[in-house]
């Protein structure tokens, strides 16, 4: 500890690391880090670097011989990587994770970034833009010589349903819906968070938009209908949907209505 002299001056004496001793109970940890780290970021986006917040996980094994990890260094790490200005990206999280095993002097780590997603978009009549956002988490796992990135992006959309617009005389129930794709891809092969997220919209009775004029909600209507879709038919076409990006080694789609005739929800996976 830092001790004052008689002359005032302030003289270190090197301190005891207590997590870095020796543990006899040889008991090895699969994961010990940090949670609910919310953190500013950059995120790469078609644009370019735009700014946002994150909220990391971040953990390493622990080998049975040692007490504890050192947990400044996982905020280190995110120190580090806003001083050189790095935009997330899968590519930037496989390098964070690699950097990880080297910082914390471990032989297998996992972090993830989930954060809010924007896009501005036009409105398919009107054309007045708005925002619209989305719910994204990158997650990195790592081990010396090999990391992965998994990719997850969650798309609200709209559904209708094709019985209730077969049996109807008029109109069909219809309700908002979230599609959350979890996607791996091979190195140099991932889209653009962009892509991903276009390619699931384009598979729903209808996208959504932030802001809509009357010709816009007319179409928006007009568009549902005439493209019914089950949650079933939902979660099938956006999976063709993936299985068409070059490079996809492995892929989820699940799908959630938020039914507007039931007081639960009607839901689908599946997996690739």
């Amino acid at each position: 500890m830092n001790t004052v002299t008689d002359k005032g001056v302030i003289s270190a004496r090197p301190m005891a690391d207590v997590q870095g001793s020796r543990d006899h109970r040889n008991l090895a940890i699969d994961r010990v880090g940090v949670r609910s780290l919310r953190y500013p970021v950059l995120v790469q986006t078609e644009q370019g670097p735009t700014a946002s917040v994150a909220n990391f996980s971040m953990a390493v094994a622990l080998p049975a011989d040692k007490k504890g990890t050192h947990m400044s260094r996982f905020v280190a790490l995110l120190e580090t990587m806003n001083k050189q200005c790095q935009a997330l990206s899968p590519e930037v999280m496989s390098e964070l994770s690699r950097d990880l095993l080297v910082l914390l002097e471990a032989n297998q780590g996992s972090l993830s970034a989930a954060f809010p997603f924007f896009i501005e978009k036009a409105a398919p009549v009107s054309g007045v833009k708005s925002l619209m956002d989305y719910q994204v988490v990158l997650q990195a796992e790592s081990s010396p010589g090999k990391a992965t990135v998994a990719i997850e992006v969650r798309v609200p959309v709209k559904s209708l349903c094709p019985c209730s617009k077969e049996i109807s005389d008029y109109g069909a129930h219809n309700q908002r819906s979230e599609v959350t794709l979890r996607a791996e891809f091979a190195e140099g092969k991932v889209p653009s968070l962009e892509a991903l997220i276009r390619a699931v919209e384009a598979q729903a009775s209808c996208e959504l938009w932030g802001l809509l004029k009357r010709p816009d909600e007319k179409y928006v209507t007009e568009r549902a209908y005439d493209n019914a879709k089950f949650v079933e038919d939902l979660v099938r076409d956006v999976a063709l949907s993936v299985k068409a990006f070059a490079g996809v080694v492995s892929f989820s789609v699940e799908a959630e209505n938020f039914e507007s005739i039931h007081n639960h929800s009607a839901w689908a996976r599946i997996t690739g």
